[in-house]
């Protein structure tokens, strides 16, 4: 099996690092690079590893040199022997890494320097994005500190409890949208009926209009035209005043970067993410912060990550979540094991326990600092992790309101993503994919798998990368002009 790929000797499958003929290679028939071969017989109901941790079960005897993917392998829940703080590896402290930053009056340091026009109701996101989309190049130019005028509108608001989850978590996203470091100034803009009163945030917050921070609404303003008229007047206002903001020498330990992963396949777990994993390591090291997010995708290695928690209290605070999870998805008739996608499992990954194993690996090895709720403003550094959804813009979205200044988004079956007001780097875990969509990855991790640098060299590689682009280099997706259309507030409860 020299066309393979083992990840632990305790597993009894490998992974085919090239398309395998019957009859070659220990083959006894066809598998497609990427996908699982048996290494030794598994008897139906034996326990398939990988990582060096339980996968699924054989639905049916599988010999060795078998295919082993969605036709023979089976998901069960597993259970886990929690524990808690017992495999803590503290990074080296290091320090003197820099990027060019904003720095805010908050003392919080941005990456990007926008003004956010953000609706508080799907009926007022026209509003929004007319005000927003009258700022085009030519009428930014002379404002050469500011990266743009962004719309940020969404499909809720209204229709929902005005307490309890949804409500809360709406609110969060838009206050942390508004207090993220990469924005400078704020126009919301709602109708006036609606459930999420602009009003109410205000309140909750403690927030005051001033230059930087600005609210109306369409009936108080008499209609549309007249909204967009007098928003698109606040907001050459604040221009002059956002354009104040100039780039200068920030610690590295100002940076947050959103771990994610979408579009995944058999190799996210041995490029890309490990590679991103150590990046991560490398930010904390500086004193900087890498969230985690996506629960859905942790399930099955949550496990692992309660080891790393630095107490008790933060494990069981992710089992508090996993279990939530489980409960949302038994009365939403749904199963954990919807994930993987189809295209996930076209990739090679079969079960969502293979797939949250490799998901996992972008965390790095640093102890679990934090477990913060969906949108909930991150107040720890080091490696924490965020309650979400497995899809990606509803997950970023939440990641950019707790605070990130930075996305790191690996893929493996090309994912067109990008988002505003964080940047997003986009990186490829194989060779093949990275060449068809070059215009789209900012780094290639399939360079791993081709055994042209470690995964250290690459996460090397991914931490300068952020670097640059921290600094101002655009990212792939920035120049695609993607970010527009991927804030997505995770929508919870009933729609009425």
């Amino acid at each position: 099996m020299d066309e393979t790929i083992l990840l632990d000797s305790a597993d009894n499958v490998a992974t085919a690092s090239k398309s395998l003929v019957a009859g070659r290679n220990g083959a006894i028939e066809n598998i497609p690079r990427g996908h699982k071969i048996a290494r030794c017989d598994i008897a139906r109901g034996e326990p398939v590893r990988k990582y060096s941790q339980i996968i699924g079960y054989a639905t049916a005897n599988v010999r060795a040199g078998s295919h082993v993917h969605t036709q023979n392998l089976e998901f069960r829940s597993v259970e886990r022997n929690y524990q808690f703080a017992t495999d803590l590896r503290p990074v080296e402290k290091s320090d003197g890494d820099t990027f060019l930053g904003f720095k805010r009056p908050s003392g919080r340091v941005g990456t990007r320097n926008y003004v956010a026009v953000i609706a508080s109701v799907n009926c007022s996101s026209t509003a929004a994005r007319m005000i927003a989309s009258h700022f085009d190049e030519s009428r930014l130019a002379e404002f050469e500190n500011v990266d743009g005028v962004a719309a940020f509108v969404h499909g809720t608001g209204c229709g929902m409890a005005d307490d309890g989850e949804g409500f809360e978590a709406l609110q969060r996203v838009m206050w942390g949208y508004a207090r993220n470091p990469n924005v400078a100034a704020v126009l919301m803009v709602g109708l006036g009926c609606e459930i999420n009163q602009i009003s109410w945030l205000i309140e909750s917050y403690g927030l005051k209009q001033g230059p930087l921070f600005q609210a109306m609404n369409i009936q108080e303003k008499c209609g549309l035209a007249r909204t967009v008229a007098a928003g698109v007047g606040k907001v050459e206002a604040m221009l002059p005043v956002a354009n104040e903001f100039k780039r200068s020498v920030c610690s590295a330990s100002e940076l947050s970067v959103a771990l994610q992963c979408g579009g995944s396949d058999a190799w996210s777990g041995v490029t890309a993410n490990p590679a991103l994993g150590h990046a991560c390591d490398l930010l904390v090291a500086q004193g900087g912060t890498g969230v985690l997010a996506e629960t859905p995708e942790i399930f099955g290695a949550e496990h692992l990550l309660t080891r790393r928690a630095a107490s008790r209290e933060i494990g069981e605070r992710l089992i508090e979540r996993i279990n939530w999870w489980q409960d949302y998805v038994m009365r939403n008739r749904a199963s954990m094991n919807n994930n993987p996608s189809p295209g996930n499992k076209a990739g090679g990954l079969t079960t969502i326990l293979e797939k949250s194993l490799g998901a996992a690996a972008k965390s790095g090895t640093s102890p679990l600092n934090g477990v913060y709720r969906y949108a909930e403003i991150v107040d720890k550094r080091g490696f924490v992790f965020m309650d979400s959804p497995g899809y990606d813009p509803a997950s970023v979205t939440g990641q950019i309101a707790g605070g990130c200044n930075m996305v790191a988004f690996t893929t493996g079956r090309g994912s067109a993503f990008g988002s505003k007001p964080s940047p997003s780097i986009k990186i490829a875990t194989n060779s093949e994919m990275y060449g068809r969509m070059e215009t789209d990855m900012d780094v290639n991790a399939g360079e791993i798998l081709d055994g042209a640098c470690t995964v250290e060299d690459k996460g090397r590689e991914i931490y300068e990368k952020i670097i640059s682009v921290a600094s101002g280099e655009k990212s792939k997706s920035e120049e695609q002009g993607l970010g527009d259309y991927e804030f997505v507030p995770w929508q919870i409860g009933a729609v009425m």
